[in-house]
Parts: C-alpha cells; structure tokens; sequence
C-alpha cells in the first residue's frame, strides 16, 4: 500500500488551516509541500512564513520538495520550520553529496528530485545516501499537468537500482497522479504517490485520498 502525501500547492489559500485540517483526518500520510523560486522553474509558490502557518497545522510528516537554486543554502532554515524530508533537485545541486549529508545531519530524511528528462542512473553512486527520490511526472513549476508515460519505465529502472544495492530508498511519484495511474505506479514499484488537483479539485477530497490509499 503506497503513502498519499496530497500537494498542498493545490489546497485552497484562502482556506489553508481548513485544508491542512482535512488532510490531517483523512487516510493521507504525509504533507507534500513545494517550494518555487521562479528561477529554477517558472512559477513562485510560497515561503518559509506559510510553511511554518502549515505545519502549525500539520499532524503528519511534513515531506518539503525544493524546486530552488542553491538549496544547500535554506537546509537549517527549513529544518527549523518543521521539515522531516527534504528534497532538492539534482539539476540544482552540483555537490549533490555534499547536500544530502547537510541535510541528513540536521536531522532530516534526504530526497532528491529529477525532471523527466534526467535518467536514474545519474544516481547509482549516491543512492545509498537517498531516503526518497522524487520522479517529477510533469514538468516542473505548474500543477494540474499531463502525465509523462515514461515515468513507468523509468520507476522500474529506479527500483531496480535500489533492490541491487539493497537499501531502502523510497520512490515518490509527483505530477499528474490520480485514480487512473495510481496502481500501475505502485505495480511498478512506487511507494510515495503526490497527488495535488486530483485532491483538492475533487467533490470529496477525504475520499479522494482513501480511493488513492486502496490502489
């Protein structure tokens, strides 16, 4: 049974203690938060202030996704904020392994995130290093996209990888997901499915989540 972390990129701001409250009563696991500095992709999302209001908020794990240049800069700041996973992205981070140890020292789980067109096996020297790796299924910077087909190949690869090194690194699906992919991505090794519009968007997101939960 895969982890539903709902993207609260998608949540209703004017509604955010309401939504929060919601995701912390349904079946979902964890909050999947992203952070946009309209540098690295082309949109701004939101700041350290609203994720401090969230996790005021939040009762389960706070999973942080950073779509930033530098993330090595904000590692602390974001740890002080309420951060248990930090993802940042191997475009955006040069001395990759540098930045996964900083962030495992501050005492939090170490994610990475690649586009769609950055091949896993970019991440076979560092993958023991990994707790999570986030397979970006859309293009960065904007919800609501179409799912890249490709994804499934690339999470049979990514998992192969994992099992041949024998850790135990998550593998975490974000873009596009819904009730129409869920099972195949959790058939092809997925563990972790990031699901913003498909939830909030929906008449019932309580049970949005808990029909992802059943996949």
């Amino acid at each position: 049974m895969a982890l539903i972390a709902p993207s609260i990129l998608a949540a209703d701001f004017a509604n955010l203690q309401r939504d929060c409250e919601m995701v912390n009563q349904s079946e979902a696991d964890w909050f999947h938060i992203d952070v946009m500095d309209g540098v690295f992709v082309p949109n701004i999302s939101f700041g350290m202030p609203v994720i401090s209001a969230i996790n005021r908020h939040a009762t389960k794990t706070m999973d942080v996704h950073l779509m930033i240049v530098q993330p090595e800069r904000y590692i602390n700041d974001f740890k002080a904020i309420g951060a248990d996973i930090l993802t940042v992205h191997y475009e955006a981070s040069p001395h990759l392994h540098r930045t996964l140890q900083a962030i495992t020292d501050a005492d939090m789980k170490a994610g990475v995130a690649l586009n769609p067109h950055t091949p896993v096996s970019l991440l076979k020297d560092v993958i023991q290093d990994i707790d999570l790796v986030c397979l970006m299924s859309v293009n960065p910077g904007f919800g609501g996209q179409k799912f890249i087909e490709k994804t499934y190949d690339k999470v049979r690869e990514l998992k192969a990888m994992i099992v041949e090194a024998n850790c135990s690194t998550l593998i975490e699906i974000d873009g596009g997901v819904g009730s129409g992919n869920a099972q195949k991505l959790i058939e092809a090794g997925a563990d972790v499915l990031v699901a913003g519009s498909f939830v909030f968007k929906s008449e019932n997101p309580t049970q949005t989540i808990s029909d992802l939960k059943k996949a």
